[in-house]
């Protein structure tokens, strides 16, 4: 089975999440055979994974030519608010613009059940099938990371506590609450890893980043290498991100074994329960306190559950749903072309 995997303008967004998906679904799909063709005259199958215009272009070629399309919907109109510059202004078309996307599909991918929800909101009728972004759990392993080596680098010492975070550099990444936080508890070491230009976000977030609190530096994009270690010897992922479709960087940090602090949103509650898998907070007060709460030890350690919500995630796991779900909208679209004839 051959399936040409198009993500338009990839360099754009290759440091989202939406770009890393790409690589993910790449690695999935080799995990069970699965061929990724590099054009359409190549595929059986048509994944599409942004919402550009060529992108809505390229679904309506591949119907032209009977090639079944799936739509990855990563993007919503709800994760769109809050991120860059007028982006509220136009959330409102922009809802309406993606809407004509996933519906120039035969089917659609989403990574949670909350993001189907809310698809299912805006009215689509197309079949929508609930795949995580999925999770290289031999990768994203404790076993591969010298915690004294990323300490060294990044000139921590053996004893600081670090808490860190991870995402563009965006509103609704929660960036101000976590500047706050590094300012409220000096007492701990604060690190965001992510990039974002600066000229492209709202003032008050360039003001929040350039802020000078001693305890606290932005990293900037680094190499998933540098990223694994660092989970691997940080003490708290704290991820204040006020609205995702899953959060790749959640999964990372679940596999490594860190102590994850999440902003307590929707698209967590069928998945990661509050003090079982993770921990929640759901305003500024509850971030600080739990902070010190599970920085202290004061809490018990949920990580071994949290490492366990994974095993349906893996990318082993989400290659087989994938292999899945194209050969069920192959077959069914070669049924409605013989019924056509």
């Amino acid at each position: 089975m051959n399936v040409y995997l198009y993500s338009g303008m990839q360099k754009l967004i290759e440091k989202s999440g939406v770009g890393r998906a790409l690589y993910h679904q790449r690695e999935a799909a080799g995990k069970k055979g699965i061929i990724i063709v590099t054009c359409l005259a190549e595929a059986d199958i048509l994944h599409i994974n942004t919402v550009f215009p060529k992108s809505l272009w390229m679904a309506k070629l591949a119907k032209r030519k009977g090639i079944p399309v799936i739509y990855h919907a990563h993007s919503t109109k709800e994760d769109f608010k809050n991120s860059f510059l007028g982006s509220n202004l136009f959330d409102g078309l922009f809802g309406k613009w993606i809407k004509v996307c996933y519906n120039s599909a035969d089917a659609i991918i989403t990574p949670t059940e909350y993001a189907k929800q809310l698809l299912l909101g805006y009215g689509i009728k197309k079949r929508i099938e609930v795949i995580s972004n999925g999770i290289d759990l031999d990768y994203y392993n404790t076993d591969l990371v010298d915690r004294n080596h990323f300490r060294e680098k990044f000139g921590y010492g053996k004893d600081d506590k670090i808490i860190m975070s991870a995402g563009l550099i965006i509103d609704r990444k929660g960036i101000e609450d976590f500047v706050k936080l590094a300012e409220y508890l000096p007492q701990y070491k604060f690190i965001w890893f992510g990039e974002t230009n600066l000229y492209t976000v709202p003032g008050r977030i360039r003001k929040a980043v350039k802020t000078k609190v001693p305890n606290l530096r932005f990293a900037g994009y680094v190499t998933k290498e540098i990223l694994r270690e660092a989970y691997g010897s940080c003490d708290l992922f704290l991820f204040p991100s006020k609205e995702e479709t899953e959060g790749i960087v959640v999964l990372e940090a679940l596999a490594m074994k860190i102590p994850v602090l999440l902003r307590d949103i929707p698209v967590y509650s069928d998945w990661l329960e509050k003090g079982k898998q993770v921990y929640k907070a759901g305003d500024f007060i509850s971030f600080v306190e739990q902070s010190v709460n599970i920085l202290e030890y004061k809490y018990p350690s949920v990580v071994e559950e949290g490492y366990r919500v994974l095993d349906k995630r893996s990318l082993n796991k989400v290659g087989q749903q994938l292999n899945d779900y194209y050969r069920e909208i192959i077959s069914e679209n070669r049924v409605r072309s013989e019924n056509t004839l």
